[in-house]
């Protein structure tokens, strides 16, 4: 099932805001790609691939000056358009034109404290506009920051940490807690689906009763998941007219590298009293899904043959269809046709 492709033509998110203070730099990687974000006195930001195609030095090890990065070993500095500006070594009467030299600039934009790049295909690029746009939790203002944040990065191909993520049966096993559930505690599940732009939705709902972390909300929530190409997922939870987004998002390093986001956002100002709480738990869930990876690839270095069964594995059925669709209509030049359909899917956790 697994692709060694990853996808192109996509944003993926790979920073958060509060990462990149102004007139600062922050490299990363993404999909093997070097990159160095920037950010300007005014708050803009923008992502150039981070080599200088001079001697090959990282920018990031530089600064910024006048919101133009400079390279530390000779002084060239490029602007947010990727274009060199000046040579400082070159004498007065030597007319090289450093507007010439350039580097490859990547589309970003920042939306709720996530910054998102557009990683193009080489071979055939397309607009970005056509791209899955990033998500947008739209109970909440646009300049809202997540107020819990957790970050790992799984040792395994992208798509291994996409469908590990959304596996509703490995709850019992996984994520054992006193806070949250046992294997004791299983039962029989049903849970509707219908598609959405580029994925799908678990449709709105009341949180299974043996998930007890949902009652520290009290009231009667209702919650709502849906799954975006590349790797986003979103969880709306809903008491009332207050709000509780957990977002996922996933970034492919390398082929066998993912970062991975878990963050949570709310307009319920006292969850601020237990945020130590719900920031323990965040933490816990999370790294519990890294150790059962890095278990996981003990028995995948063997190349096994693996399968997917019916309802408990058919979300990660859709993601390898969604994908592949992605790919083809790319290939095709024709319109995204959504495989997922309207579905009840049934398992036990």
């Amino acid at each position: 099932m697994i692709s060694a492709e990853i996808m192109k033509n996509v944003w993926y998110g790979c920073a958060l805001s509060q990462e990149l203070a102004t007139g600062k730099m922050k490299s990363l990687v993404l999909a093997g790609e070097p990159v160095v974000l920037a950010r300007n006195q005014d708050g803009s930001i923008y992502a150039l691939r981070d080599i200088c195609p001079h001697r090959g030095i990282p920018f990031s090890f530089g600064r910024m000056v006048n919101d133009q990065i400079e390279c530390p070993y000779h002084g060239w500095k490029f602007n947010s358009a990727g274009v060199c500006t000046e040579i400082p070594s070159l004498c007065s009467d030597q007319k090289l034109d450093s507007t010439k030299i350039k580097v490859k600039k990547y589309p970003v934009q920042e939306k709720q404290g996530v910054i998102w790049i557009y990683l193009s295909d080489k071979e055939s690029p397309r607009s970005e506009d056509l791209a899955p746009a990033p998500p947008l939790m739209a109970a909440l203002p646009n300049d809202v920051s997540p107020q819990v944040i957790e970050q790992a990065t799984f040792k395994c191909h992208i798509d291994h940490a996409v469908i590990g993520l959304m596996d509703p049966a490995h709850g019992p096993y996984v994520h054992k807690s006193m806070f949250w559930r046992s294997e004791k505690s299983s039962h029989e599940k049903s849970k509707k689906f219908a598609p959405v732009p580029f994925g799908f939705q678990m449709v709105k709902h009341q949180p299974s009763k043996n998930s007890k972390a949902y009652k520290i909300l009290g009231g009667q929530p209702t919650t709502e998941i849906t799954f975006q190409i590349p790797g986003v997922r979103v969880e709306h939870i809903q008491v009332g007219n207050r709000n509780v987004y957990s977002l996922t998002v996933l970034s492919p390093v390398g082929p066998m590298e993912t970062k991975v986001y878990s963050l949570l956002y709310w307009d319920m100002s006292w969850l601020v009293v237990v945020k130590p709480l719900i920031q323990a738990f965040a933490h816990k869930f999370l790294y519990q899904d890294v150790e059962a990876v890095d278990k996981q690839q003990v028995g995948l270095k063997y190349d096994p043959t693996l399968m997917l069964i019916k309802d408990a594995d058919t979300q990660a059925k859709w993601y390898y269809a969604l994908k592949a669709e992605w790919q083809q209509h790319a290939v095709a030049q024709r319109e995204f046709q959504n495989p997922v359909r309207e579905s009840e899917l049934r398992w036990r956790s």
